[in-house]
């Protein structure tokens, strides 16, 4: 990812309406799995480590992120308290013998090459029962800038994704698509942008605080509808996944 992108989204990521909502509706999901007693969690592509405290919720947590700049940011904004290795997918993971109870996939699938061999690694990486939590940009016909200015190499469809997944060894559990009340919303700012060929993405800076609140109070709201059903249409795509 652009090194502009890390430093924008450490400085953002706590306050932005989408990463605050999408860790109110990530915990919700997270209370459904009946995860065991002190978990063990790895997420992959823990940027600059805005998830982590959140994560740590249900279990010790182990982070992987590619990039120095970001793995410094999160250490610096977590306080050195989580365990942050340098790695990448899917050939390069330090986790030699270890496995997880828990393995997080939180926007960081779309930007590997490799996302089939990425997922089979992965797999590897599961203790007996463990889980998957993936999370995905969804629709190829949302392409834009935004989607440029994140290095990311593909957006998914669902159909698609399940099939990627049952494909490397896993049972989908749950495919929902998340961000559904703010669906039409992001539609006409993607084809705004691709209309217009803008070079920076529309909403990619931190809004002005009523309208982020207001756009994360009606985000974050989903997190009474996930746990107990699957959401019709969003902007992403959320799976939970066991290892078949």
């Amino acid at each position: 990812m652009d090194p502009k992108a890390y430093r924008d989204m450490a400085e953002v990521e706590a306050r932005h309406w989408w990463f605050a909502g999408r860790r109110v509706n990530l915990t919700a999901i997270l209370a459904t799995l009946s995860l065991p007693n002190h978990a063990r969690i790895l997420e992959i592509g823990a940027g600059t480590g805005g998830n982590l405290d959140m994560l740590a919720g249900f279990g010790k947590v182990t982070a992987l992120e590619i990039d120095a700049q970001a793995r410094g940011l999160a250490g610096e904004k977590t306080g050195g308290r989580y365990r942050i290795l340098a790695g990448s997918c899917p050939d390069d993971l330090p986790f030699a013998g270890e496995t997880f109870d828990l393995v997080c996939l939180l926007d960081s699938l779309e930007h590997i090459e490799a996302d089939a061999a990425t997922l089979r690694a992965v797999h590897d990486l599961l203790a007996p029962s463990g889980k998957v939590i993936l999370t995905v940009p969804a629709h190829p016909w949302l392409w834009s800038a935004h989607d440029v200015f994140l290095h990311h190499k593909r957006r998914y469809r669902r159909n698609g994704l399940r099939t990627l997944c049952s494909a490397t060894g896993f049972t989908v559990q749950r495919l929902s698509y998340f961000n559904f009340f703010l669906f039409p919303l992001a539609v006409a700012a993607r084809m705004k942008d691709q209309l217009f060929k803008s070079p920076v993405a529309t909403g990619a800076a931190l809004p002005a605080a009523p309208v982020n609140a207001l756009f994360r109070t009606i985000f974050a709201a989903e997190r009474f509808l996930l746990p107990h059903m699957n959401l019709p249409a969003g902007v992403s795509l959320l799976a939970v996944l066991e290892a078949a």
